[in-house]
């Protein structure tokens, strides 16, 4: 997508705009920005131009001269784009510093992913409002959050009209408090349960409040095509946009049909449905065990053959999290095994059975070829789905590998392709305006990185080990990230989606 094709799908989203607390931390006076090569997140050619920042906001970008009200700022020749924008995130749980996203480069986290949200949200924006936060904060409301709302533990079936009328109401009051739109999970508990149809007279509501729909399939892996043609009929459906949360190619007969699912993604956008998608830059996921088990018949010994043989392996699956015995964590379960003299299939069985299902793990499912085709398309945007206090490297480095081994070292993307990913597409794919470029009016969200030196140092052993070459974060015109350490400024603001009229 061109840059100016993106600006135009922005100028298309009249009816929606964010507002914003203006709570603590509000800059005075102006920021010049001198001596920085500008990556403007639209796609268009790296220029060194100075940038002018008052309160913030951008003001003026260009050849500009310092004023007696200027606080002129050397980028000495590094890099300067829009601050990220990571679209699917769990960075909110363990928000208190926000360092994890910070630290490579993110200013604004969308959280309520994969059918889990607060609830309800008007109380977790007004905490924010008043306590402010280090990162821009948005919301989706969870279709799993309405379902236990409404059912209970009586949530392993279909929904009631009655029932789906409840989530309906109360999915209105939560897209009226500010929520971007629905967001599913429909390979979790309880989403999983859900009838395709009771998730469409959800998207309908969300659409009709200019929300979106973003969804972690109901299968990214033995039901995969199933699960795309599911959301595909949702945005048609329902007339609404749709993301596709972390697209991945997750089980072994998967590999390598990345130009079949682009085809498919393709040829919806072609008849009009706005499919857009994330991604992540790893080639392995981190979840609860049971995941591996869709039918969740966990003594089923044939599911754990096949899901240690098609969408994982027993050296590629690493336990991050077993209260009942934290001495596993860390291992693979080909390790687990041996020390409990068992094999793989029955040690995961028995894992499960003893901690009543609740094992995280991370595990290898995906094909480089594979991420890097993805990546590569058009409307895919870069995401963490990251944790800042998880098991997976991802919640300290998502966006900072990208930068690292995707533009510097492999030149799978672009310096410009790939910050347009991180920031003007992401805030494109959302609704968002006013955020993910680097021009006059625009919040002064901004990230100065070394292009020689960026580079993620978060690995499966060491989850939050901070990124190197991020030099300077600004999060509304405060910086918040300096030296490799956050600053503890409050300058981030809670996102809400408002509607033209209403």
């Amino acid at each position: 997508m061109t840059g100016t094709r993106a600006a135009k799908l922005v100028g298309t989203i009249v009816a929606v705009w964010f507002a914003v607390a203006t709570g603590a931390g509000q800059p005075q006076g102006s920021t010049l920005i001198t001596n920085a090569v500008v990556l403007d997140g639209t796609g268009t050619p790296a220029a060194r131009v100075s940038v002018r920042v008052t309160g913030d906001r951008i003001v003026a970008v260009g050849a500009l001269t310092p004023t007696s009200a200027d606080v002129v700022f050397d980028a000495r020749g590094l890099r300067l784009a829009p601050g990220f924008i990571d679209t699917h995130s769990h960075h909110d749980r363990g928000l208190a510093d926000a360092l994890a996203p910070l630290s490579q480069g993110i200013t604004t986290i969308v959280v309520g992913q994969d059918g889990g949200s607060s609830l309800p949200l008007k109380d977790f924006f007004a905490r924010l409002d008043t306590d402010g936060g280090g990162v821009n904060v948005a919301s989706y409301v969870g279709h799993g959050t309405l379902r236990r709302q409404v059912m209970g533990n009586d949530f392993r079936r279909v929904a009631t009209s009655a029932e789906i009328g409840r989530m309906e109401n109360l999915l209105r009051t939560e897209m009226n408090a500010g929520a971007l739109g629905l967001s599913t999970g429909l390979e979790y508990d309880p989403g999983i349960y859900s009838d395709p149809k009771e998730v469409v007279a959800l998207a309908k509501v969300a659409a009709l409040a200019g929300g979106r729909y973003i969804s972690h399939v109901r299968s990214e892996d033995r039901e995969f095509w199933k699960a795309i043609d599911e959301a595909i009929e949702i945005a048609r459906e329902a007339r609404i946009p749709v993301q596709i949360s972390h697209v991945k190619l997750a089980m072994r007969s998967l590999w390598g049909q990345t130009d079949r699912l682009l085809k498919t993604l393709e040829d919806a956008r072609a008849h009009g449905l706005q499919i857009t998608a994330d991604i992540y830059p790893y080639t392995y996921w981190q979840s609860g065990m049971t995941v591996l088990f869709p039918k969740r018949d966990f003594d089923n010994r044939k599911e754990a053959e096949f899901a240690l043989s098609e969408v994982t392996s027993p050296d590629g699956l690493v336990v991050t999290r077993y209260q009942r015995n934290p001495a596993y964590e860390g291992k693979t379960l080909a390790e687990i095994a041996k020390l409990r003299e068992s094999d793989a299939p029955q040690a995961m069985m028995d894992l499960i059975k003893e901690s009543e299902g609740d094992v995280g793990i991370v595990a290898t499912s995906m094909t480089e070829a594979d991420v890097v085709r993805l990546m590569q398309w058009p409307f895919a945007n870069i995401c963490s789905d990251g944790t800042s206090n998880g098991g997976h490297p991802r919640g300290f480095g998502a966006f900072t590998r990208v930068l690292g081994q995707y533009v510097r070292e492999t030149r799978a993307l672009t310096p410009e392709e790939a910050i347009r990913k991180m920031t003007y597409l992401s805030a494109v794919n959302l609704g968002i305006a006013d955020r993910g470029a680097i021009k006059p009016g625009y919040y002064a969200d901004l990230v100065l990185f070394d292009p020689a030196t960026v580079i993620d140092r978060s690995t499966i052993k060491e989850p939050r080990a901070v990124s190197a070459g991020i030099h300077t974060v600004w999060v509304n015109g405060v910086a918040a990230f300096q030296n490799g350490a956050a600053k503890g400024t409050k300058s981030g603001r809670v996102l809400r989606r408002r509607i033209t009229g209403q």
